[in-house]
């Protein structure tokens, strides 16, 4: 099969089962099979796949009329010009997370030391590291399955950083130690009711405790704001990724909580997406 017919038979198979940017989707994952780029299609469409390259094809586009992710097929996923490794134990990156990533950018400075609260594949702590000189990190996570994700994601980026990062296992802060300027997180913050509703990329094979925030989405919120002074320093700053409809409710409990300077993020759909506070005094 030459190249360009590939691409069509695979989108027209992902349009069928109604995969949502199927073209997309098909031009990826044969670019991921001949490791080639998207200029390929255009110069090279007369290219005859081998045998083992069309085969493996058909099999990446028929599991991804099954719903899996292209991310968990691929086995990565790029952010903020990372290539992160993803599998079914971790949260696949998602562009509105970025945001949360760059706003961390305007926050941290160079040297500071930060922590990565429910870190998953250590995407937010990774990225801010490659780009700020000498920063120490940590991510924290529950999920000793999602902290190996991370690890590995550390490893193969090492030498684009120039702080260090570790990783810690536990129930929110349980396990970590010391102060921060700066504490990030993306929890979980779906309602669970809701979750049952979202597309079986997401529901069936995101792991669960990264998505599900309680009856109301805010129970992580509520133990973050609540745990957080005590590790941050005077005038250390909380970032937190936020359901489009959440701000209001996030805000008050910073507020209430004694955090100041609370201010709410949009992304790109002009959606609330991040809110950033900072903590005026210490507290034991």
């Amino acid at each position: 099969m030459k190249y360009r017919k590939a691409y069509e038979w695979g989108r027209a198979r992902l349009e069928m089962a109604k995969i949502d940017e199927a073209s997309l989707d098909a031009r990826l994952l044969l670019e991921f099979v001949c490791g080639t780029s998207r200029n390929d299609l255009y110069a090279h469409s007369e290219r005859e796949l081998s045998e083992s390259e069309e085969e493996k094809y058909r099999s990446l586009i028929l599991k991804r009329t099954e719903r899996i992710p292209l991310q968990h097929l691929t086995g990565e996923q790029e952010f903020m010009g990372l290539r992160i490794k993803v599998n079914e134990h971790v949260l696949v990156p998602r562009q509105d997370t970025e945001i949360l990533a760059e706003e961390g950018l305007i926050a941290v400075n160079d040297g500071d030391r930060i922590l990565d609260m429910c870190t998953g594949s250590g995407c937010i702590l990774l990225s801010i590291m490659r780009y700020k000189n000498d920063v120490t990190g940590v991510g924290a996570d529950l999920s000793a399955d999602a902290l190996a994700v991370a690890r590995e994601n550390y490893e193969n980026h090492r030498k684009e950083i120039s702080g260090r990062a570790d990783f810690v296992q536990g129930d929110l802060f349980e396990n970590v130690e010391g102060r921060f300027d700066v504490i990030l997180s993306n929890p979980p913050y779906i309602r669970s009711e809701v979750i049952e509703s979202l597309a079986p990329e997401v529901k069936d094979h995101d792991p669960m405790m990264a998505l599900d925030g309680g009856t109301d989405g805010l129970i992580f919120y509520q133990r973050i704001v609540e745990e957080a002074p005590r590790y941050l320093k005077a005038e250390g700053k909380l970032l937190m990724e936020i359901g489009f409809d959440q701000a209001a409710d996030v805000r008050q409990l910073l507020e209430n909580g004694g955090f100041t300077e609370v201010k709410v993020i949009k992304d790109l759909a002009g959606l609330n997406r991040v809110v950033c506070a900072r903590l005026m005094e210490e507290r034991n």
